[in-house]
This record gives structure tokens, C-alpha cells and sequence, in this order.
């Protein structure tokens, strides 16, 4: 689900990665909110708060907001960087190093999570709006834009715009390809749901150490993606005997 790009990838892989990245996303989410009352997958509000801020004169508190959404767009940035230099290199391993940034950053704020919030708050929103920005950035690219994890507004209009058509597309291939895309929406969504649910309910009982789960279940997404093309690669030489 990670690896294969353009016309090698299917909508099986989307729907696996979106399952994945939006489960992550939805612990990120909650466990952010809970731990410093800010949100951490997207920067909507961010913008609104740091103009609020500047209108208001209270420039310090305005600088951070914009910090939060500086750091979003840095992890964006980083993300895309770091995939178009890999691919030079060499595609199979594209996506590895933003995806083992990311667990690193989710495994770190967990360890140090409690002294973070007692001294540098604003650092595990800066930490964890990165991660989600390199996370975006990566599903976005290796998806062709089919699939976005961190935030759900533009989902909910893409999946109200979809379910409209689907009282004026008569042509049965158009209407297979539509509810295919609902289909994915819906996942995605669900996918959040569900974890920011068991982010919530983790964050109440093990507090930042939530995102050590957020960490494994995305490596686990990474070792599954190895061994699946590991056996792929192992069937092809036992075919060639």
C-alpha cells in the first residue's frame, strides 16, 4: 500500500493506506487536544487564531499560531522533499524515511510528553502538526492526490458533491467509478472516527503515551508492506524454476 506509485497502484492500496494514516491521524488528533487544547492534524483554525491575535495586538500569542502553521507546512515540505530526492535513488524505499520520521517524532513526544506539557506545551502541538504534515504530504503524493488522511472538511465536501451525483450519473461505469470514491471517503472518515475514539479513550488511562500506539500501528503498516512484497518478489523466483 505504500510502495507502489502511478499506474502500478490500485484502489485496494488506497483504501489500506487511508484505513492506516487515518486511524493514526484520528489518536494524533485527540491526543493532541487533550494534551495542550489545540488541534494538531490541521491549521484552519490556526490561521483564524493567529489573525484574531494580530487584530488584537497580542503579537506573542499570534507568532505561535503561526508557528503552528509553519510547522505543518514544514513537515509538508520536508515530506515532498525528501520523496522526489529518495526516488533519484531509488523508488522502493520512497516512502520509508518521512514514514520513520514521523514514528520517531510520535515515539518521542510519548517518552517526554508529560515534561513537555508541564514546560513546553506549544512544543508537542509544533511536534505533532509536523508529523502530520509530513504524513499528508507523503499519502497525498504516493496516492496522486487521491487520498488525504490529516483533516476531514474537505472530505465532507467531496463526499456531499459525490453522493449528489449519484442522482444524476446514469451510465453504469460511471456510477461503479463514483461509488468507489464514496466508498473510500467513507473509510477514511470512519477511519478517524474510529481512531480518534481510541485515542481518547487510551489518552484517559496512559495520557501521551497514546502516541506510542498511533507509532506502532504505522509501523506495522510499514513491516506488513515489507513482508507482502518480500513474498511477492519470493513467488516470482520460485516461478522462474
Amino acid at each position: 500500500m505504500f510502495r507502489h506509485h502511478g499506474k502500478t497502484r490500485t484502489y485496494s492500496h488506497n483504501l489500506k493506506i487511508a484505513s492506516v494514516l487515518s486511524i493514526v491521524a484520528g489518536i494524533v488528533n485527540v491526543t493532541g487536544f487533550f494534551a495542550v487544547h489545540e488541534l494538531t492534524t490541521n491549521v484552519t483554525g490556526h490561521f483564524a487564531y493567529f489573525m484574531d491575535n494580530i487584530v488584537k495586538y497580542d503579537i506573542s500569542n499570534g507568532i505561535v499560531y503561526l508557528l503552528y502553521v509553519f510547522f505543518f507546512f514544514f513537515g509538508s515540505f520536508m515530506s515532498s522533499f525528501l520523496i522526489e530526492f529518495i526516488s533519484k535513488k531509488g523508488e522502493r524505499f520512497v516512502y520509508i524515511i518521512p514514514a520513520t520520521i514521523e514514528i520517531i517524532i510520535l515515539l518521542l513526544l510519548g517518552v517526554f510528553g508529560h515534561y513537555l506539557i508541564l514546560h513546553y506545551p506549544s512544543s508537542i502541538a509544533f511536534g505533532l502538526l509536523f508529523s502530520m504534515g509530513l504524513q499528508n504530504s507523503l499519502v497525498t503524493t504516493i496516492s496522486n492526490a487521491v487520498v488525504r488522511t490529516t483533516h476531514l472538511t474537505g472530505l465532507f465536501t467531496d463526499l456531499g458533491i459525490e453522493l449528489s451525483q449519484l442522482f444524476f450519473y446514469k451510465k453504469i461505469e460511471q456510477k461503479q467509478k463514483l461509488m468507489a470514491s464514496i466508498r473510500l471517503r467513507i473509510t477514511i472518515i470512519l477511519s478517524f472516527f474510529v481512531g480518534g475514539v481510541l485515542g481518547g479513550l487510551l489518552y484517559m488511562q496512559i495520557h501521551m503515551h497514546t502516541l506510542f500506539i498511533a507509532a506502532a500501528i504505522l509501523l506495522a503498516g510499514l513491516i506488513y508492506d515489507n513482508i507482502k512484497i518480500r513474498l511477492l518478489l519470493l513467488r516470482r523466483k520460485l516461478r522462474n524454476y
